[in-house]
């Protein structure tokens, strides 16, 4: 029963990467807050999001829970930027993207 409740945490996270992702790209596209449904939707996705969050760590540690949430956050949001907004893509964000998922794995691994 333990073993299924720590998947459904990492579903959780999941979810929550997702919604924070969301958020993040209501954020851009808000242009400022000046686009009213863009910016109502960052605040949900980010409310949501964390609610998620908020759950996934009842069973995973805050410290391997924040770091797979915001790292691969983070790494997902520069995918979104370069492939839809056209950022340049540089050797050292491929590199720097690279590092971020293998420290990710890293810490997810710690919990097997």
């Amino acid at each position: 029963m333990e073993h299924e409740a720590i998947k459904i945490s990492w579903i959780y996270l999941i979810v929550a990467i997702v919604l924070e992702v969301s958020g993040t790209l209501s954020m851009k596209l808000s242009e400022g807050f000046s686009k009213l449904v863009p910016s109502i939707a960052m605040l949900v996705f980010y409310l949501l999001g964390l609610s998620m969050l908020a759950l996934a760590l009842r069973k995973i540690d805050v410290s391997i829970a924040y770091a797979v949430w915001s790292g691969l956050g983070t790494a997902i949001i520069a995918l979104v930027g370069i492939l839809w907004f056209e950022e340049p893509i540089t050797l050292l964000k491929i590199i720097s993207l690279g590092l971020i998922i293998a420290g990710v794995v890293g810490l997810s691994l710690e919990t097997g």
